[in-house]
């Protein structure tokens, strides 16, 4: 089944413990035949964007960036595996690393609301 993220907002289940992204962040995303690309923000977050492609085996490829609560600004890419839970709903289970700072690697699970 192929997924669109078009027009789908999702927000976090779980991050790992070096990541940015809060409970109340929200990603708005749009999609346009393989090209991705979404903004967030959230408590933790004053403005992100990500822009990527998504290939035809439905996985994610993406750089992001965004300036957080201490006015920093962070950089990063992603891995992104979309599926559908039982309720319909897409999942996006992520693998991300910081291209800034100490360039650490790590996972977060997003889910459409």
């Amino acid at each position: 089944m192929k997924i669109n993220l078009n027009n789908k907002q999702f927000r976090p289940l779980s991050n790992s413990d070096n990541g940015e992204v809060s409970d109340d962040t929200i990603f708005r995303y749009t999609q346009n035949g393989e090209i991705v690309s979404a903004t967030y923000q959230g408590e933790t977050i004053l403005q992100g964007q990500l822009i990527g492609r998504m290939f035809e085996d439905n996985h994610l490829e993406f750089v992001y960036q965004h300036i957080n609560k201490d006015h920093e600004i962070m950089t990063g890419k992603c891995v992104s595996y979309p599926s559908l839970n039982a309720d319909k709903k897409i999942v996006l289970k992520e693998y991300w690393e910081w291209t800034c700072k100490d360039k650490s690697t790590g996972e977060s699970v997003l889910i459409e609301v």
